[in-house]
């Protein structure tokens, strides 16, 4: 691994020394790659602009960020900037490879264009990847090897969703409620569980690297980034299937009034976030994780089915009516 490290190091400082005037633009892509950007732009798309793009891409996103979070802690890859002090534009507390800046992008906006088909949203698409994946290299964060097992992995998730979309989606969306709940609760358990698994085979961690004054906090942001995915990832889960059997919200309608569900919706969204942030900052470690998992996994079921369910009773939102049942005779 020294010789990709090396290259990494290598790469960074070069970058930062030949274009130190680009240092702003390159922080300013990557804090596009922030939680609460995304937080803010998919509740957008779902709320207000496009209801089937928003469900889908919300899940897409955060079953790739489940993953990072598994491979980051599985895989203890240390950052640039621990290496060489010198190339911290941009500290990071976790782990390394693969970059979640990199594999979220790729996922968000690949999955964009994919849904809206036109030539030139593919090319604002890739256009970002690169400026995502250059950015967190730029600004010493990540190595090449790093961003490249960001877009890899989020490539891999985006084939798998494809293949499901065309060979049990339609299926799944006809289960009864009991069993599309139940495999909304089954993936964040087996994600759970799976990292147990990891990190019970991988053991502590080497502490004869040359970055170990790193590697506690990086140790307590692996298992927080696992709790906060968990917890994403079961509360949209829930909320999303909730949502399409027992409300069954339209985005259509006029401005004003889209514009009134986001702003009902973020305000409310960013109370939970940073109100359940606030009340559950506990210790111990053991008190601490469980109450994360809850924090994120109400913040994303209020997202995914409470505030479509308000903006139905606030007549901000539109519902279509209950599938008719039919009977036939035998």
């Amino acid at each position: 691994m020294q010789p990709l490290f090396d290259l990494g190091i290598q790469t960074s400082q070069w970058l930062q020394a030949a274009y130190p005037q680009l240092a702003a633009f390159f922080d300013f892509i990557s804090s596009l790659g922030l939680e609460e950007f995304y937080l803010a732009v998919i509740p957008l798309i779902y709320w207000s602009i496009h209801k089937p793009l928003g469900r889908s891409l919300a899940y897409v996103f955060l079953f790739t960020n489940a993953w990072v979070a598994l491979l980051k802690h599985g895989l203890r890859g240390p950052r640039p900037f621990w290496l060489d002090s010198e190339l911290a534009l941009w500290p990071e507390e976790s782990y390394g490879i693969p970059s979640g800046h990199a594999a979220l992008a790729t996922a968000v906006y690949l999955f964009i264009a994919g849904w809206v088909r036109k030539r030139w949203v593919w090319g604002v698409a890739i256009v970002m990847v690169i400026l995502m994946g250059l950015s967190r290299i730029y600004l010493g964060s990540h190595f090449i090897h790093d961003v490249l097992g960001g877009i890899l992995l989020a490539l891999l998730i985006l084939a798998g969703y494809v293949f499901w979309r065309q060979r049990y989606a339609a299926g799944f969306g006809k289960r009864i409620l009991g069993y599309r709940l139940m495999v909304a609760l089954v993936i964040p358990i087996g994600i759970t569980l799976l990292y147990v698994v990891v990190r019970l085979l991988i053991g502590t961690p080497n502490l004869n690297v040359t970055w170990v004054a790193y590697i506690e906090v990086a140790e307590l942001a692996g298992i927080e980034g696992a709790a906060t995915a968990v917890g994403s990832l079961l509360g949209a889960g829930i909320g999303l299937i909730l949502e399409g059997s027992r409300v069954r919200f339209r985005t259509e309608g006029p401005i004003w009034q889209k514009g009134a569900r986001y702003l009902v919706g973020i305000i409310i969204t960013v109370i939970l976030w940073r109100g359940l942030g606030l009340l559950f900052d506990l210790e111990p470690l053991w008190a601490a994780i469980p109450l994360r998992v809850l924090r994120y996994t109400l913040v994303l079921l209020w997202v995914s089915y409470y505030a479509p369910l308000l903006f139905v009773r606030l007549k901000l939102a539109q519902a279509d009516p209950p599938p008719k049942i039919t009977m036939t005779p035998p």
